[in-house]
């Protein structure tokens, strides 16, 4: 099963990082969000990828073209590019990785579209490229095959940015304060699954994923939500970048991995 892994916006809300680099190109733990979401599908045995790139793309078709030095010691013959000898092997041998130029401006319906001559003709993943979970991948595409849908979306609850107050609302007294928690309602995650025939609810290169695709598989009862009640972190900003180093530093709560 090929994964869909959309690697193209511009990721203006996350400047700091994104002026130089695309967003899925911003390092967690000194390895970019990428490759974190790639070793998650990896580690539940799916290792064919096909990243969709777009704005600044040109750093992951060289992320990916350099990656056996970038990852392994090597001995090169001087004068002679191609007598290159690796010593060791690093553990993303198998993965097969396919980099497909989606164009700048395209939206994330238009990106999946631009994919479809590199992606089989059972279903495929579908995620973005800038958010990590511990999504227990197999277990979703158990839940896909159950139910006989097109598509499965992966909802998460949010976790709010802010404390919760707990108030007598008659004279302001403060009955309890509660830290940031997850709030009652249900968010589009990514993980995607997708059916063959979800191609043909994608028009062209300004359709967005998220509004009248998933809108009409909804209205047709094609689309399932599989409920994530684990991690999941987004990075859309440099704040959430901060917060998932220091989470990578203090244990990763997304590496199921070792």
């Amino acid at each position: 099963m090929k994964v869909v892994i959309l690697a193209g916006g511009r990721g203006t809300r996350l400047r700091e990082e994104t002026e130089f680099r695309p967003k899925p190109m911003v390092e967690i733990g000194g390895r970019p969000i990428l490759w974190h979401i790639m070793k998650l599908f990896a580690f539940h045995g799916l290792t064919e990828f096909v990243v969709a790139i777009g704005y600044k793309g040109e750093a992951i078709k060289d992320y990916f073209l350099n990656y056996q030095a970038r990852n392994n010691d090597f001995t090169v013959t001087l004068g002679k590019s191609s007598d290159i000898v690796f010593h060791n092997h690093h553990l993303e041998s198998d993965w097969r990785v396919t980099v497909v130029e989606t164009g700048q401006e395209t939206q994330t319906g238009g990106r999946v579209r631009r994919t479809r001559k590199y992606v089989d003709e059972g279903p495929f993943m579908v995620t973005y490229g800038d958010g990590v979970a511990d999504v227990d991948i197999n277990r979703l595409l158990a839940f896909h095959r159950s139910h006989g849908r097109l598509a499965t979306l992966t909802s998460v609850r949010p976790v709010s940015r802010f404390g919760v107050l707990d108030l007598d609302e008659d004279n302001g007294t403060v009955r309890r304060f509660r830290e940031k928690g997850r709030g009652d309602g249900w968010v589009n995650a990514g993980f995607f699954v997708f059916e063959p025939a979800v191609f043909g609810y994608l028009d062209g290169d300004g359709c967005v994923l998220e509004e009248a695709p998933l809108r009409a598989l909804a209205e047709d009862g094609e689309l399932r939500a599989y409920m994530h009640d684990g991690f999941f972190q987004p990075m859309d900003t440099y704040r959430e970048a901060r917060l998932l180093n220091e989470l990578w530093a203090t244990g990763a709560p997304w590496r199921v991995w070792q």
